[in-house]
């Protein structure tokens, strides 16, 4: 056998596949991975059709295909005030992650620091870590997860390559506030740091909230990239179809790496999805159809031992189970998959050093008669 050395050594399989491997065994309610189980819009799997039917099923332009990136230059100068270049500052990915890694690897050389914020999605650290950087992690904690900016101002040096920021937050939920913009105004003004924004859930915000992207804000603008995604506004996670933004100078060293790592996204897909743009309701309906999920759910949790925290985005909620257990949440996560029939995700598996707060993640886009069944079931959860 051939000696490998791993340049990932501490990565196994991830969270997702594990609770869902399991959930799948013991055929459990599935809250655990971030996915719907009810199906996309009929009109836009017709528009997908249309565009294989017309012939759009070649290598799309490596930058993607005009049409969506005009659209999406269209909704994002609507809803933000921001102008982009679809020619030169807008590129479709495949999906939110290949984004990701295609910015940091574009951008982070060895021994460059790049500041996360745990928990934190975890494919972040992963690519930080093969582009030869250094992750400097801060942690948050319930309930508020709050950004500590007295924190990061100590460790910004003249390492600190990129900040990565996720808003709305995957798994917290929480948002940025205007308190947030400010200071991480504050800190980067006069500084050589990029800034990574993950936005896929962009327009899952509720009680009439702000979506403070970086795209609203001309100084952060000029030095971030902005990941966006279709998969989790439109149910169709497996379309694996997203984009990044960028000015022109950072775009052009994303696409230097996108080109090689996959050349170009789904042909049909885009053609479909930049007619479905189209129809602004698309997209300005979804706080409203997710927010009645979200408010369903949280009145069923209130019935069992489960303590909800805030929940202001996504379609994630997040629970305290300190009154029911002081087992570690990995463990408890796996016996309540195979004892009660629900499966929620550990929040301690996005902390480096896997730290504990007792906290699980249920995704509740999910169809009403599979929330009922899974509230059902959590409220015979006791100590």
């Amino acid at each position: 056998m051939t000696r490998i050395i791993s340049k990932l050594p501490q990565v196994g399989t991830t969270i997702f596949t594990v609770m869902s491997a399991v959930a799948a065994e013991v055929g459990a309610i599935n809250l655990s991975q971030g996915f719907p189980d009810f199906d996309t819009s009929p009109d836009l799997i017709k528009l997908v059709n249309n565009a294989m039917k017309n012939g759009h099923n070649q290598y799309a332009p490596m930058p993607g295909v005009m049409a969506l990136r005009e659209q999406i230059a269209k909704k994002t100068e609507k809803l933000y005030g921001a102008v982009y270049d679809p020619d030169t500052e807008i590129t479709i990915t495949a999906g939110g992650t290949q984004a990701i890694f295609t910015a940091i690897t574009a951008t982070i050389n060895p021994n460059d620091e790049v500041i996360i914020f745990e928990p934190a999605f975890d494919c972040y650290a992963p690519a930080i870590k093969l582009a030869g950087g250094i992750v400097k992690s801060l942690e948050l904690a319930p309930p508020d997860y709050r950004i500590p900016w007295d924190m990061v101002k100590r460790l910004i040096n003249n390492k600190t390559r990129m900040i990565i920021l996720n808003t709305p937050h995957n798994p917290t939920a929480t948002i940025l506030s205007q308190e947030d913009i400010d200071e991480l105004t504050a800190i980067v003004r006069n500084q050589d740091i990029l800034i990574l924004s993950d936005e896929v859930y962009e327009h899952l915000i509720y009680d009439g909230e702000t979506h403070r992207g970086m795209a609203r804000y001309p100084e952060l603008q000029q030095r971030s990239f902005v990941v966006a995604s279709f998969g989790k506004p439109f149910h169709a996670t497996g379309w694996k179809v997203g984009y990044c933004m960028a000015p022109a100078y950072l775009m052009q060293e994303f696409r230097k790496v996108h080109q090689f790592l996959v050349f170009s996204v789904n042909t049909p897909l885009q053609h479909a999805i930049a007619e479905y743009l189209k129809d602004e309701n698309n997209y300005l309906s979804l706080p409203g159809f997710f927010q009645q999920k979200r408010d369903y759910f949280r009145e069923g949790l209130e019935g069992t031992k489960f303590e909800l925290l805030p929940c202001s985005g996504t379609y994630f909620q997040s629970v305290r189970y300190t009154s029911i257990t002081d087992e570690k949440d990995s463990d408890f996560a796996l016996r309540m998959t195979r004892d009660f029939g629900v499966a929620s995700i550990p929040v301690s598996v996005f902390y480096t050093q896997g730290t504990d707060h007792h906290v699980l993640r249920f995704c509740f886009a999910k169809r009403q008669e599979t929330l009922d069944k899974a509230v059902d079931r959590l409220m015979l959860v006791h100590g």
